[in-house]
């Protein structure tokens, strides 16, 4: 009995185990990640992801996997075509409140720059990381993810970091993601989205996905 002491604290200084990851492949639409999306205009589905024509498709899926996240990773694997409008919003989240996080491309001459951001109007945080010069070539699959730490925002193009930034983000509440375009149906996405990732951690840059 008097090593259960010693024991209790060798627990308890072990690592927590890592929270696994809710993973959302887009290799249909009538459902995505379990749940019942929306469907919006025809996005098809081919070699297990789903394509958005950058005009009239979209999912909208009614869930935050967000919501009570001091921190959080949301990592997406896409294709952007080169011919895509100018400025889209392919993954937006958002509450009942309004508090937002939003990934978006800016494409222009074949290639893409991710634009990402965070949006508390309650408070009035707000960040945005884009930098236009910072190109990326299109109709190639890509792994871009945006991490938030409880502090720092930052994003990553296949596993390595790009921009980064403060902002005071408190935790989302219940709401919906739409895939493919914004949730009020403007700035429509052209190109494919195979799979995104929501992890309940700020993960490390060695623990991003690469292709």
């Amino acid at each position: 009995m008097k090593f259960l002491p010693l024991i209790a604290a060798l627990i308890g200084a072990l690592p927590a185990a890592a929270t696994e990851p809710v993973i959302w492949r887009l290799d249909q639409t009538a459902q995505v990640g379990g749940h019942v999306a929306e469907v919006l205009g025809a996005p098809r589905v081919t070699d297990g992801a789903t394509f958005f024509n950058g005009t009239s498709d979209g999912l909208l899926v009614p869930v935050n996997p967000l919501a009570g996240l001091a921190q959080f990773t949301i990592e997406v694997l896409f294709r952007p075509a080169a011919d895509g409008p100018a400025e889209q919003r392919f993954l937006h989240v958002q509450d009942g409140p309004g508090t937002r996080a939003l990934i978006e491309t800016r494409v222009a001459g074949g290639t893409w720059a991710l634009d990402t951001f965070l949006s508390h109007p309650a408070t009035g945080a707000k960040l945005v990381l884009l930098d236009l010069t910072k190109r990326h070539p299109a109709d190639r699959w890509t792994w871009v993810a945006l991490v938030y730490d409880g502090r720092r925002m930052a994003h990553y193009i296949d596993g390595v970091k790009e921009l980064e930034g403060e902002v005071a983000f408190p935790a989302m509440a219940a709401g919906q993601v739409s895939l493919g375009v914004r949730q009020n149906r403007v700035y429509w996405f052209k190109g494919g989205i195979r799979e995104v990732r929501w992890h309940a951690t700020a993960l490390k840059a060695e623990e991003l996905q690469r292709p």
